[in-house]
């Protein structure tokens, strides 16, 4: 049977050996208050421990902390850090949320190229948030040479995952044919 408190004590006989992904799990049970008491920073404290070891789940995580000021103090730089470690290490929600930094200029300098780096990184994982900005990248030629029929392609990787704004997006392709012949049954569909 799932008994969360068991799994705390065990996570944590892990993580004072020095376990980065038990430091990571137990990082995840303070931040949710799974087995124990909610406490953010507590959190940070696991995830910090996992990061250093280069657990790239734990730097996305601690990224997190710092770009919504859970457990830290909110610092964008400091959460493009971790972003980028985890980002890095392969991780395709981070490196969507680096694209997303990018993108916005959101602790580092804005950089359209470099969010469609990252972004195609993340959409080629099969991140449906990725594949849906990607998809936007080629609708408005941001970042990379304006294609309607590459918009398409990434749209559809994306609403196919079931990500609303894909969908939509889709949606609106299928309407205007747009990188699509124009198809009103379609439209509606997505």
């Amino acid at each position: 049977d799932q008994d969360d408190v068991e799994a705390v004590r065990w996570y944590r006989a892990a993580a004072e050996q020095g376990n980065a992904s038990a430091e990571g799990n137990l990082g995840f049970c303070y931040k949710n208050g799974t087995g124990v008491e909610q406490d953010d920073v507590e959190a940070v404290r696991w995830y910090r421990a996992a990061a250093g070891q280069g657990y790239a789940g734990a730097q996305f995580n601690l990224g997190l902390c710092y770009e919504n000021g859970t457990g830290v103090a909110h610092d964008d730089v400091e959460a493009v850090r971790w972003y980028r470690a985890a980002a890095e290490g392969g991780l395709a929600c981070a490196q969507y949320n680096l694209g997303v930094c990018y993108e916005h200029g959101t602790g580092v300098d804005q950089d359209d190229v470099e969010a469609v780096r990252w972004y195609r990184a993340a959409a080629e994982q099969g991140d449906a948030d990725a594949q849906n900005s990607l998809g936007f990248c080629y609708e408005n030629g941001t970042g990379v040479e304006h294609d309607d029929v590459e918009a398409v392609r990434w749209y559809r990787a994306g609403a196919e995952q079931g990500d609303a704004n894909a969908q939509c997006n889709l949606g609106v392709c299928y309407k205007h044919g747009t990188g699509v012949e124009q198809d009103d049954v379609a439209a509606v569909r997505w």
